[in-house]
């Protein structure tokens, strides 16, 4: 189904059967991606007075129970209710849409035995852009499978979130498990300063993190499908869709 999408005073078509998730499912197994020290995904028939929820076992249907932690399991959105004392949801303060979305390359730099992300904006924005989609560089397909933990990955500098909030974007995705060190003693300087959490000034806002961008996604503006699940919590597993713009 094709449709006209109007940007900044300007037409461009898009392909709504062509979208391309840059989501990495939730699944068990060793090779699932991890992070955060969680346990892997459990995914596990309903056993209940001789009953089990499994047709390989003999039962009539497949009921499964599922473990996971969204933060640590997979792509997952987070919002403001990730570092709030209230129980904030992401249901109730970040709506599932369609909004313009520029996808960037980066390698990280090192400093001080630390990677961190820190480029320039200015040539990046030229058009209306609400979200910003950061590919981490060297970029391949071990990213499906990384286990994070105590590896300290690699994170934004300060510096350069206080660029990407001031150039309007509600809505920051990354190939990493966090915009934050692994290991910053519960700081979470980048995570504060994208939401303005002092003010509360942008609460409507969102960042997604460890999502998975192949190759074949070049660097520009696409048309973003941010879908996640209507649940009381502060993340939700996501499934972020790109779709191209002509």
């Amino acid at each position: 189904m094709k449709a006209t999408v109007e940007i900044n005073h300007r037409a461009y078509q898009v392909d709504l059967n062509q979208g391309k998730s840059i989501a990495i499912p939730f699944c068990q197994g060793d090779q699932q991606v991890n992070a955060w020290y969680v346990p892997p995904i459990q995914v596990e028939p309903v056993r209940a007075d001789g009953w089990v929820g499994s047709v390989q076992e003999g039962g009539s249907v497949n009921f499964n129970n599922i473990t996971f932690n969204p933060h640590g399991n997979g792509t997952h959105t987070e919002c403001i209710g990730h570092i709030t004392p209230e129980n904030e949801s992401i249901k109730d303060l970040v709506q599932p849409q369609f909004c313009v979305a520029q996808v960037v390359s980066i390698p990280p730099k090192e400093v001080n035995g630390n990677l961190e992300i820190h480029e320039p904006l200015d040539e990046w924005f030229h058009i209306e852009t609400n979200a910003l989609v950061i590919r981490t560089l060297p970029n391949n397909d071990d990213k499906l499978s990384k286990q994070h933990s105590n590896t300290n990955p690699p994170f934004i500098h300060p510096n350069f979130m206080e660029k990407i909030v001031h150039a309007g974007i509600e809505h920051l995705l990354i190939d990493l498990p966090s915009v934050d060190p692994e290991n910053d003693e519960g700081k979470l300087i980048c995570h504060r300063i994208f939401w303005d959490h002092l003010k509360g000034g942008r609460r409507h806002c969102s960042i997604t993190e460890m999502v998975y961008i192949p190759n074949e996604i070049k660097d520009g503006k696409y048309l973003l499908n941010l879908q996640f699940l209507p649940i009381e919590n502060d993340a939700s597993p996501s499934n972020p869709i790109l779709f191209e713009l002509r």
